[in-house]
């Protein structure tokens, strides 16, 4: 039946379709490849039938939209497309966009661990100063051969089983000919239109990436329904703001929830003491013994045994979180209180608005500012970001390259920036030379992918656990040797030091693979001139939170503006977190975390509930509250954003 479809006038069709199977075959194949790869944030992922169901909807449009001109080219009526030379032609597109389809869905399957979502358009802003991904690409193929084995097996497939339709023109009248080839085409084309846009009615409006929570239970699941074509081409030019309209005014919003900090009637004098500020690269909680005490039936000691010393002088918090999973979401979040919300802040069109942040606020009583990062000026963004934030000065690598106390680039890690202790070491001695009060930042490199540490120390920090592992050794060890050389300089006693990380990164252990789990930062806060009493308090606390209390710790003593909260000047029980994945909002409050997907509540998990198995929603009498809340949280971050209101003026 089928030798004699491919001989009959709808043989076009009929190819059209077998091939277009060999596709969905393609796409399930990557989405196998996808789940194994990640399998550890995948093990509690429950197959049902809306999970498959969805991942057949995103295929289809990818499919569709990316195999279009190759059903054109096929069913098009063209009276010498049946010869060979062109049948050749269809075949030749058929494979290379589908096998490049199925690399892009390979790569991602790579890079799903550091971000926990699909790839979007953003990437390509994210890493455009770049100038090593070469080497960062080669060496991810080197250690992923079996991907590349697996794409050299399905693209063979893909080649062997593509059907040719038989049928020859001149056997055919003309009219008959295109008469079948139209009516093949006008057969196909609802059903792409409707492929494309996720179903046949018109009430159907174009399904785009948050569409796929509706197919599953956690967000984290929805990389598993989506695609990474579809979630690249869906983002092209997508507004990324939208004001909800969840309160009728402003006042009843800010009631609930305001951005706007005002101080306090009865504040103390403001005191300028110098503000140092660590971003550590992939610095995450699960690293650190002193935060992790009940970790592996309480043997568990970490890799950090500096900084576990430090936070026993310092003030930290149980429930710690970072507000985004990129580097590019850190340094918004951490020295502009301004948290992640659908796309990084500043690869968006709101990064042009007006923005201040600690060094602004701060430049303007008087305090020297200057951020450090040891890769090149213009990397990720950094430099751009810094100066439009207040921060006056500058250091990167060319920087240490020209300082003749140190090495310059024989200190380079080969890839994206100088080592961690030769350029903290920079830092501590350039803040020698600055004039007090300052405030300054510095973001680390060396805790970072493709994890290696320099040649000196590869016996000192063998590989261990997984391969970041000897890195956070190496970098604890920077950080150590930077406070040795801090604590001998004249300003050290007058100074707040905050060290956190700029997000998560790899895991070996399932309470930091969930939803949650992904976003477990440290924050550290020391004071060594400071009677304030150590601790780890029992309370929420975020990276935006981090300009609001440093800002509370100097008295600072005028309006300004900051989505976190001054986390050691309010009660544990206002204590709260806010960080977004797949589409869904999770707000931590009250010992929960809330799943909201921007209409409903999705789920609730006790936050002692650290594998997030047991959902309570509509038992907890805290809920409704908790969705004012946050309610009033993302409406004010959307509306200042469309608005241009990221000041306290």
């Amino acid at each position: 039946m089928l030798k004699k479809l491919f001989h009959s006038p709808f043989a076009p069709l009929v190819a059209t379709i077998c091939n277009v199977l060999i596709a969905y075959a393609v796409y399930f194949l990557a989405q196998g490849c996808y789940f194994l790869e990640n399998y550890s944030y995948f093990r509690d992922t429950t197959f049902s039938f809306d999970l498959l169901s969805g991942s057949l909807l995103f295929d289809t449009s990818a499919i569709f939209v990316t195999n279009i001109l190759y059903v054109v080219l096929m069913l098009f009526p063209l009276h010498w497309k049946e010869q060979k030379w062109y049948q050749m032609l269809c075949k030749w597109v058929f494979v290379i966009v589908n096998s490049v389809a199925l690399v892009i869905n390979l790569c991602d399957s790579v890079y799903f661990k550091y971000t926990m979502r699909r790839t979007t358009t953003t990437v390509f802003s994210e890493f455009s100063g770049e100038s090593n991904l070469g080497g960062i690409f080669f060496k991810e193929f080197l250690s992923h051969w079996y991907f590349v084995l697996a794409a050299i097996i399905i693209v063979w497939g893909m080649w062997k089983l593509y059907r040719v339709p038989q049928l020859k023109a001149e056997t055919q009248t003309w009219w008959k000919y295109d008469l079948s080839n139209l009516a093949s085409l006008a057969f196909v084309a609802p059903f792409i239109v409707a492929g494309i846009r996720g179903g046949f009615t018109t009430a159907v409006r174009p399904i785009t990436v948050s569409n796929a929570n509706q197919y599953v239970t956690r967000p984290i699941d929805a990389a598993l329904v989506l695609n990474t074509p579809f979630s690249l081409y869906r983002s092209i030019g997508k507004n990324v703001f939208f004001v909800p309209s969840y309160y009728a005014n402003d006042k009843e919003m800010a009631s609930i929830y305001s951005p706007v900090h005002m101080p306090a009637t009865d504040m103390q004098p403001f005191k300028k003491k110098n503000v140092v500020v660590l971003i550590v690269e992939s610095f995450g909680r699960e690293y650190i013994g002193a935060l992790n005490k009940d970790l592996d039936n309480g043997t568990y000691k970490g890799y950090t045994p500096f900084v576990d010393s430090l936070i026993a002088q310092s003030t930290t918090f149980k429930y710690s979180f970072c507000n985004g999973r990129k580097s590019i979401d850190g340094m918004p979040s951490i020295l502009s209180s301004i948290p992640m919300f659908v796309e990084p802040f500043f690869l968006t069109p709101a990064s042009m608005n007006h923005v201040t942040g600690l060094a602004g606020i701060l430049g303007n009583e008087g305090y020297e500012t200057a951020f450090f990062h040891g890769a090149q000026r213009g990397s990720m963004g950094f430099m751009a970001f810094a100066k439009s934030t207040g921060f006056k000065e500058y250091y990167g690598r060319e920087d240490f390259d020209k300082d003749k106390r140190f090495d310059g680039d024989k200190d380079f890690d080969g890839t994206w920036a100088i080592w961690d202790e030769p350029f903290l070491q920079y830092y501590a001695t350039k803040m020698g030379e600055m004039k007090e009060p300052f405030m300054t930042a510095v973001f680390t490199a060396s805790s970072h992918h493709p994890y290696v540490v320099p040649e000196k120390y590869k016996k000192v920090y063998p590989e261990e656990g997984i391969i970041i592992h000897k890195c956070i050794r190496y970098t604890d060890m920077a950080i150590r040797k930077f406070f040795e050389n801090a604590k001998k300089q004249p300003w050290y006693n007058n100074t707040i030091f905050v060290l956190t990380s700029d997000h998560t990164n790899l895991s070996d252990h399932e309470q930091y693979q969930t939803d949650i789990g992904g976003f477990c930062s440290p924050i550290i806060i020391f004071e060594p001139g400071s009677d304030r009493k150590p601790e780890i308090q029992d309370k929420v606390a975020q990276q935006i939170d981090i300009l609001p209390t440093v800002l509370g710790m100097l008295n600072y003593p005028k309006p300004y503006f900051g989505f976190g909260i001054d986390v050691l000047n309010t009660p544990k029980e206002q204590t709260w977190a806010v960080n977004y994945l797949n589409g869904i909002y999770q707000y931590v409050k009250h010992g929960y975390v809330m799943q909201f997907d921007g209409n409903k509540t999705k789920a609730i998990y006790a936050l002692s509930d650290k594998l997030m198995k047991h959902n309570l929603l509509g038992k907890v009498k805290e809920q409704a509250q908790m969705e004012k809340e946050v309610k009033a949280i993302i409406q004010q971050y959307m509306f200042r954003m469309v608005n241009d209101k990221l000041t306290a003026k």
